[in-house]
Formats: C-alpha cells, structure tokens, sequence
C-alpha cells in the first residue's frame, strides 16, 4: 500500500492513498476506515474518509501523557501509530450492496433535464437510459449529511454546474455535475443539474444509520412515473 501522511493542523492528520480517484482506491480507503473500526484506537476522535484520502481527528492531550518524556509531537506519535496500524494484515471484506434508486426523470421533478441532452446533443430519453445503466459506487458521503458522490456515471451526460447556485432544492432531488450524478438528501442550495427526483429518504436523522447510502454501495437508478412517485412518496411519510 503507498500511502502519505501529513499533518492537519495540531489536532488531526490526512492519509493519501493516491492521487487518482478509482475504485481500487476507495477501496483502500475503506480498508483503513475498517480496521480503524476494529481497533478503536484510545487516541482516535474520529475519521473521515474521501475519494482517495482518509483524515483522522486525535485527541492531542491524550496523546502528550502517552508520550512522556519522550521527543515526539503529538503528531509523529500519531503517525507512527497509524503505520503500525495500516501494516496489520486485515480481515476486511468489502460489504458491498446494492441500492436501487426509483427516478421520477424531467418534468418539475427535473427541470434541467432539457439542459443536459441539448448540452450532450442528445435527446432527454437517450440521457435518462445512459443515466439509468450506468456502474456506479458511492465514493463517499459529504457536502450535507447523507449526501452521496458517486462514481461511474457515462461521460455522455457530463453537465457543468449552474454558473449561480439555486437557494432551494428539494430532498430526493438526483442532479449532475461534471461527470459525477448525486442525490440530495435534504432541502439545501445547490448548482447541479437537476433531473429526476427519488421519493426514497436518503437521510433521516431518527434511524440507526441515518443515512441510507454507505461508501462503497452499488447504486442502480430505475425509472418511475408521476403516479408511482407520488404512491411510493406516500408510503415513505
């Protein structure tokens, strides 16, 4: 595994596992996430995994008693703790499921739909059926709980962001941007291209897991009409 690690200010530090963003990556990324789990090291606050990084927030007071009288910064002891940590042979096994994902595509639900096929020089249904078989995976969750950056979608579909960010959009609301697709999981501004709506709540914060998707699912979006949106919305309150 080559791996680098620096220093995060005085209270955490970043573990790069390459500069590429791909699958056998990520991989790594939950592989370390994983043992990280299984060890609940005593130091560790917590760690946030990325596209191709993992940071991890420790505890620097806790870290100086450990270290004693010792020369070290609480991030060298840190650091080497985590090089021990990572060269432990692992059991972890990828859990990987599969989610599927109902649409309804265009229409009020996905206003720039239009956008992306003129952009594309395609027609809105050949968008929704490359969208729609697309091999993705769920990276990582950020920018607002439960929301997921997923990899995989076809470079036929690729959009830019809106050049000004609406102030609203709705929850359930599956967008592009670049050549990534994502959903919103709750009503927050946004700039990506709108075009199709979930009526599946990706994030609730009273559940168990709160957030439905998990870094590295399998995502598979399956299209819906108005009257199957509006039923499945139903049974979702």
């Amino acid at each position: 595994m080559n791996i680098s690690i620096h220093p995060l200010g005085d209270q955490a530090l970043l573990i790069d596992f390459g500069e590429s963003i791909n699958e056998e990556t990520n991989q790594q990324v939950r592989q370390a996430a994983a043992q990280l789990d299984d060890q609940k090291p005593s130091w560790m606050i917590e760690y946030i995994p990325a596209f191709s990084t993992l940071t991890i927030l420790y505890n620097p007071y806790y870290i100086a008693k450990q270290i004693g009288s010792q020369d070290l910064l609480p991030y060298e002891w840190a650091r080497t703790e985590v090089l021990a940590l990572l060269s432990q042979s692992s059991t972890y096994h990828s859990e990987e499921r599969t989610i599927e994902i109902p649409v309804c595509y265009g229409g009020e639900w996905g206003p720039d739909l239009s956008f992306v096929a003129s952009h594309n020089s395609m027609s809105e249904e050949e968008v929704i059926d490359t969208h729609m078989n697309g091999d993705y995976l769920v990276y990582m969750i950020g920018f607002a709980p439960g929301f997921p950056y997923i990899g995989g979608m076809n470079k036929k579909i690729a959009a830019p962001r809106h050049d000004d960010p609406r102030l609203s959009i709705p929850s359930g609301t599956v967008g592009i941007a670049g050549e990534q697709t994502g959903v919103y999981p709750i009503e927050t501004p946004g700039g990506w291209q709108l075009i199709g709506r979930t009526p599946l709540k990706l994030f609730e914060p009273d559940r168990d897991r709160p957030s439905l998707l998990q870094a590295g699912d399998r995502i598979r979006f399956t299209r819906i009409d108005e009257a199957e949106y509006i039923q499945l919305k139903e049974g979702e309150q």
